[in-house]
């Protein structure tokens, strides 16, 4: 069934009483430090954006959606707006996008973001059916934002100033020109803080119309303790409304924020957070996946008998099984990472191998090593017949006697390959 997308009330007030959202709050970090931002993420007495009772992994947030379901049918989005960015989250952002696309194929899927490393997940989160993306943009002129941010980390730089308002900018626009590529809608968040940049709001709009965004939301600053804006005040309703009008001269306005917490509920104006709170805790107290939840084995092979290939060279890795006799059966074939992309290549192969334990490959780098074992794929480095490395991981045996019978049976010539596969 075709999704409604109709059915968003954040992106279409005409439906705000009768459709709902859940947000999950599986994105702890950030990579900006917003001037007038404090993520006390355990604070349950304020209703604001970036604070949640409780932090959830991608399965616990599955589990939680099921619950949410079950006493709210009336949600149809569920959305990742932090505490932190979802992008300085990406494995935890995007396996949960993928969890949720999987068991609730009609969900509309919605992400809050920065947009400051947006930009390398666009193709995969079209792929995952994620259909609506708020990017806040505070400025466009890096003479104004650079009053808006502390820093903004790009890896492990930092960078400060008029640098940091530049890279942030230049990051923004090259996401919102991508998400727009792919057909997905985009609603533009401008927090107003008055003496800083509400006199910018006509220049954001403008620019934002030009890369072709679809909604515009200019949200007043809310004073926040013990962050650098505390002291400013907030912007009168007046003064919302006419900035609204402007901007309203470019982009369509939307009026109806709540400005919601990232683990938000319900409908808008009818949030049932508390009520959900200890829902929420419960699914945050389930244990990780188990291991028998990864019943698969990858295998990077030229030909289907032997573990031949560095992973940096597959392009396509095999899925293997143990059965109920004890026998080994390929499943399937699937893509492997897109050669590039740096790390990320590394991080969207983890998640497209989430089902299985290993990865039997006769080479790899240490930071694809690295990052897989972090997201729970052990790669294995040998070289010889699959099945007699399938056969050590399952049975959790060392490689080293089978190294060394391969080692062997390369030296006599007798393996097929060459020495291509048991060397």
């Amino acid at each position: 069934m075709k999704k409604d997308y109709t059915r968003h009330p954040c992106f279409n007030v005409k439906v705000k009483g009768q459709f709902g959202r859940v947000h999950l709050p599986v994105a702890p970090k950030c990579n900006i430090k917003c001037n007038y931002c404090n993520r006390k993420y355990d604070c349950v007495n304020e209703s604001r954006p970036g604070v949640t009772s409780t932090l959830l992994t991608p399965d616990q947030a599955l589990t939680y959606m099921d619950r949410v379901l079950e006493k709210e049918p009336r949600i149809t989005v569920a959305g990742i707006a932090g505490p932190g960015d979802p992008f300085a989250n990406a494995d935890e952002t995007m396996e949960t996008m993928r969890l949720i696309n999987n068991k609730y194929p009609d969900m509309i899927l919605c992400l809050a973001t920065n947009g400051l490393n947006l930009a390398p997940y666009v193709e995969e989160l079209a792929a995952l059916n994620v259909s609506h993306v708020t990017v806040t943009v505070n400025g466009v002129d890096p003479n104004v934002t650079q009053n808006i941010y502390t820093f903004v980390r790009d890896g492990n730089i930092v960078y400060r100033g008029v640098q940091a308002a530049e890279l942030l900018l230049a990051r923004q626009i090259k996401a919102i020109t991508k998400l727009k590529e792919h057909d997905i809608t985009v609603k533009i968040n401008t927090i107003a803080i008055p003496g800083i940049n509400d006199h910018h709001i006509k220049e954001v709009a403008q620019k934002m119309k030009e890369l072709k965004a679809d909604l515009f939301n200019c949200i007043a600053m809310f004073p926040t303790v013990d962050t650098p804006f505390a002291d400013i005040p907030e912007p009168s309703k007046k003064q919302m409304a006419d900035l609204r009008n402007t901007a309203e001269k470019y982009l369509p306005q939307m009026r109806h924020c709540t400005r919601c917490r990232a683990d938000a509920v319900g409908l808008l104006g009818e949030d049932k957070s508390a009520e959900m709170r200890g829902c929420l805790s419960a699914c945050a107290s389930l244990p990780a996946m188990p291991v028998q939840e990864r019943p698969y084995v990858a295998v990077a092979t030229l030909e289907g008998i032997l573990v031949n290939q560095h992973l940096g060279e597959a392009t396509h890795l095999q899925i293997w099984e143990k059965k109920e006799d004890g026998s080994f059966n390929m499943v399937e074939e699937r893509p492997a990472a897109i050669p590039g992309g740096g790390p990320q290549r590394w991080h969207t192969l983890g998640r497209a191998l989430r089902d299985c334990q290993a990865v039997l490959v006769n080479d790899l780098g240490n930071s694809p090593k690295e990052i897989l074992g972090k997201l729970g794929v052990k790669a294995v480095t040998m070289s010889g017949f699959i099945e007699a490395g399938l056969e050590a991981v399952y049975s959790g045996k060392s490689l080293n006697k089978l190294k060394g019978r391969q080692q062997k049976c390369t030296s006599k010539g007798a393996c097929m390959g060459g020495g291509n596969g048991c060397g």
